[in-house]
């Protein structure tokens, strides 16, 4: 037997098509639109994003995704060129995800003092918990270097740094065993609740995003994308599914509408209410996983990889900024902060909120397109073919 047939029977995942799954580019897109929006606080047009409506948001959205794509793109590599070259190969990826944390780190909280400082607003330094630089500041970046401090809104992507940086053995894992991987995830989510482990922020508390219940999100992103997908098929086309998948989500739209308002909420039972308010974000409650899995049955089983709307030119946009991921949020989180200050000094009227939204997200969307211009720009041109060649040149002689 040879060392290719060898490793073919190790291997037990299916691994996705080749080709790209626009599907991945859309939500993605749609996800970043959403956070920029999110993090606009006293915004009515975020009432558009599903954090009002269920008990998943667009942070599980982009976290799934980022697990389904990472295993999209380097488990083929891991199978041909071995566990170092795509473990190295991963590893680049995080190493640009923590250069662009650094960067947006240092020019997001540069705009905060410089707000701070030039409207007199000390209280703006405390609201995005940057008090910290002021008293101690040597310690307080070096702590945000390595992702202990973290000012408000600058958690998911410390989070996506450690989830890839802790991805090559889990892949190599899930190639050989996507069950058993799933299941270790699905242990490590329910003892880190049992026993509260999280990760320790700075200068007290813990991550706002727990990175051992959150890489459960993750983790079933790769095992759907390598194989898990088809083998919920039956799951997925069921009617159980769709029945009880849509009262569970009339249900957590109540919940979450008895939780943003309050008059609502008090014709709950208290234990009921409790149950479900606050929504546990920061541990993701079970009730939140369940949620989100069965958006994901819903949408894989309505929106085809063939979906005709995905290549309109109405969709062309969020398509670009679902491509164009890192860098449209890294920038949407950069513009919600100048979306909430504009807000803060301006009248923050119904028209103003709608303008900064519109005006963010069309910024958006112009680093998307010129990310995909200047991408297409990096790639060799294609080479002319030769001009046919020509009859010989002529003697010329001279006349006496």
């Amino acid at each position: 037997m040879s060392s290719n047939e060898i490793l073919s029977t190790e291997i037990h995942a299916i691994l996705p098509p080749k080709g790209r799954d626009l599907r991945l580019d859309f939500f993605r897109g749609v996800a970043n639109w959403w956070i920029f929006l999110d993090h606009i606080p006293n915004n009515v047009v975020n009432w558009v994003t599903p954090r009002n409506y269920g008990f998943s948001d667009a942070a599980d959205l982009f976290v799934f995704i980022s697990g389904y794509t990472a295993s999209f793109v380097y488990a083929q590599m891991m199978i041909d060129k071995g566990f170092i070259v795509g473990s190295t190969r991963l590893w680049k990826r995080v190493w640009q995800l923590y250069v662009a944390h650094v960067m947006l780190f240092v020019i997001y909280i540069a705009a905060i003092g410089w707000v701070a400082l030039r409207y007199n607003d000390v209280d703006i330094i405390n609201e995005f918990n940057v008090a910290g630089l002021v008293d101690n500041p040597i310690q307080t970046l070096t702590q945000g270097l390595l992702l202990k401090f973290k000012p408000l809104n600058l958690d998911v992507l410390p989070l996506y740094i450690v989830l890839m940086g802790l991805f090559p053995p889990i892949l190599w894992l899930m190639l050989r065993r996507p069950d058993l991987t799933m299941l270790a995830s699905l242990a490590l989510y329910f003892a880190a609740r049992q026993f509260g482990w999280n990760l320790a922020a700075y200068p007290a508390g813990t991550w706002y995003f727990n990175p051992y219940t959150w890489q459960l999100l993750f983790v079933f992103g790769a095992w759907f994308a390598l194989g898990g997908a088809l083998e919920s098929r039956s799951v997925i086309k069921s009617k159980w599914l769709l029945y009880l998948g849509i009262a569970y989500m009339v249900f957590a739209l109540i919940m979450t509408m008895a939780g943003a308002f309050r008059s609502f909420g008090d014709m709950f039972p208290k234990w009921l209410y409790e149950a479900f308010n606050p929504n546990d974000k920061t541990n993701m409650a079970p009730y939140r996983v369940l949620h989100f899995i069965i958006i994901a049955f819903l949408i894989t089983r309505f929106v085809p990889k063939d979906w005709s709307a995905l290549e309109s030119k109405w969709l062309d946009p969020v398509i670009k900024c679902g491509q164009q991921s890192l860098q449209v949020f890294c920038v949407g989180i950069f513009l919600s902060f100048m979306a909430h200050f504009l807000l803060t000094i301006s009248s923050g009227s119904y028209f103003t909120q709608l303008l900064v939204s519109v005006v963010g997200i069309a910024i958006l969307c112009g680093f998307a397109y010129y990310g995909n211009w200047s991408k297409k720009q990096d790639k060799p041109s294609k080479k002319m073919p030769p001009a046919p060649a020509g009859p010989p040149p002529q003697a010329v002689t001279a006349k006496s």
